[in-house]
């Protein structure tokens, strides 16, 4: 073994050869790219918020005109106001119900986890329009049942107000909480809550004072993640903020939008929003780097089950209503919308009706381009993100040139950058000449693949560090070149990885609306943008069954995700 090992050794070819290997130009290619993707838009966001647009000359104007305003500083009020209201809201729907699956007897787990992957799959935006037909103020369902069963003048619920932004969102967002809450609870061995029980502890005081502690971490992991999500949102707080006459950042950064466009003080009010997520990414970092909380080592150690008793239909009750407000209300509506003549009307057999599929599949051209588009910019996403952080997550690996970690931050930083920020960024960078990319399919392509990247580099980094590198030095040995070690040794063996990246790529790219909103043109539109133009037409029959649409490819692909390569391709790959 030793002797083979010495052989392969002296066959390598020495390090300072690397730079006469033919692979080197595709990677320093793809490092343009990478380079080209986010630190060119990034550099010329930051620039363009100091940029007089007449005459090029840097200025503080931007910024003036950005704040100078009651209003937009009224808006980045509102945006703090409802990212901490959904954070503490998803932390009160997630974490007991991660206790609860993971530590407890309660029945039905299975189920309850299916629901709270059905939310994480639902858009927000989705999410929001089912809302709205549920609780609008004048024809919502549950409106209507309140005053049928009360003989009340008026519904008691509006979901046009901050309250109901924020109950909407969190219904969407708590499923990140419950991931990192009970992936810790998982972890977490039941010899100290043993020590409580004998002390005289209850099973109440004892989650409280000891098992929840030891998962801080995690829960302030969930919050933070939930709480920057809310506050890059574009799509449900347009649906709802905006017919409510309050605006938060990102609706404010869309109107800036309206002509006349002013890019450049959208890059100042949106710079704030940038500083906020890297903020809150470094203070998560701190926390989950806190050695006080090594009690969870990954080692495991004995895991028992806390028995509920007749509490366990009670905590059954509340995983169900938590499920009922993410899941079971707004996809009722939206499905008998999408079935529906008149959606006002209710269920009966008599309005029931496959027109509004039929319209959408065979009749209306616009939709059925925004079909196809979807679709095809999400696969042609998905391949080119697996393609280029796989080339990245190579080079990272083998060392294949100097401050290669300095590509893996670059690949990682998309991570810190809301969809709608990366988005102006892209408009100041590649909309103008000489790229004129504005309104095409070619820059959406690119603002998905660096929107998403981090989740491909991800998974390809994970699966390079499982490869010994010396499979390759053998095929090299035996007369191929790097490409062909890659494509014969490499690719097979990290098809699995790939294919589960592919597919949690895919997925986000056919849902994505804070990016695409700012880039589409007339003939790329996708799904995500043409359900917020209906939104805005009052065509709910026609929106929810196009809803209904992208909501049964993307579970279609999950379960191929799920089937193909096993159920814990979303654990694998993050």
């Amino acid at each position: 073994m030793t002797a083979a090992a010495d052989h392969l050794s002296a066959a390598a070819p020495p390090r300072r050869f690397r730079l006469a290997d033919p692979s080197m130009i595709l990677w320093i290619a793809m490092i343009a790219i990478l380079i080209f993707l986010i630190a060119s838009p990034m550099v010329r966001l930051v620039v363009s918020s100091f940029q007089d647009p007449e005459t090029g000359r840097l200025t503080w104007a931007n910024y003036i005109e950005a704040y100078g305003r009651a209003r937009h500083l009224q808006a980045l009020w509102n945006t703090l106001v409802f990212g901490a209201g959904v954070a503490v809201l998803a932390c009160l729907f997630g974490v007991p119900l991660a206790w609860a699956i993971s530590r407890t007897d309660m029945p039905a787990k299975t189920f309850v986890r299916l629901m709270v992957f059905g939310a994480f799959i639902i858009p927000p935006y989705l999410g929001a329009i089912g809302w709205i037909l549920l609780a609008g103020p004048n024809a919502g369902w549950l409106n209507k049942l309140w005053i049928a069963l009360t003989g009340a003048d008026h519904g008691i619920f509006n979901v046009y107000s901050m309250t109901g932004l924020i109950v909407v969102v969190a219904v969407t967002s708590f499923p990140y909480v419950f991931v990192f809450t009970s992936s810790a609870l998982d972890l977490v061995s039941s010899e100290m809550e043993d020590a409580a029980n004998i002390l005289g502890a209850g099973t109440l005081r004892t989650t409280f004072r000891v098992t929840l502690p030891l998962v801080l971490p995690a829960i302030v992991g969930g919050l933070i993640i939930s709480f920057l999500e809310a506050i890059a949102l574009f799509g449900a707080p347009a649906l709802i903020a905006l017919p409510a006459r309050f605006q938060v950042v990102s609706t404010q950064l869309w109107q800036f939008f309206e002509y006349p466009v002013r890019v450049e003080q959208a890059a100042a009010y949106a710079m704030p929003l940038l500083l906020i997520t890297i903020f809150m990414f470094w203070v998560q970092r701190t926390v989950l780097g806190r050695r006080g909380y090594t009690t969870v080592s990954g080692k495991g150690g004995e895991r028992r089950i806390t028995r509920l008793g007749s509490w366990r239909w009670v905590m059954l009750g509340y995983a169900l209503f938590v499920c009922a407000l993410a899941v079971f209300l707004p996809m009722l509506v939206l499905t008998q919308a999408a079935f529906a003549k008149a959606w006002g009307r209710g269920f009966s057999i008599g309005n029931l009706s496959l027109q509004n599929f039929r319209y959408l599949l065979f009749e209306q051209t616009q939709a059925q381009q925004a079909i196809v588009n979807t679709f095809v910019y999400s696969g042609i996403t998905a391949f080119a993100a697996i393609g280029l952080s796989l080339a990245i997550a190579y080079v990272v690996a083998r060392k294949l040139v100097p401050w290669s970690n300095v590509l893996a931050f670059l690949c990682m930083a998309p991570f810190v950058i809301p969809g709608i920020v990366l988005a102006i960024g892209f408009y100041a960078a590649y909309a103008p000449p000489p790229l004129a990319l504005y309104g095409t399919g070619t820059i959406l392509v690119l603002a998905y693949v660096t929107r998403f990247l981090p989740i491909a580099y991800t998974s390809s980094a994970a699966g390079m560090r499982s490869v010994n590198p010396e499979m390759e030095e053998a095929v090299r040995i035996l007369g191929g070149g790097r490409l062909t070690a890659i494509r014969r040794v490499l690719a097979p063996l990290l098809k699995r990885n790939l294919a589960g990246a592919w597919i949690l790529v895919f997925i986000p790219a056919a849902r994505e609306l804070s990016s695409a909103i700012f880039l589409v043109g007339p003939n790329t539109r996708v799904i995500s943008v043409m359900l917020f133009d209906l939104s805005e037409e009052g065509n709910f029959e026609v929106l929810a069954a196009l809803g209904i649409i992208l909501l049964v490819v993307t579970l279609v692909i999950a379960a191929i995700g799920f089937k193909a390569i096993g159920r814990d391709f979303m654990v694998r790959s993050s």
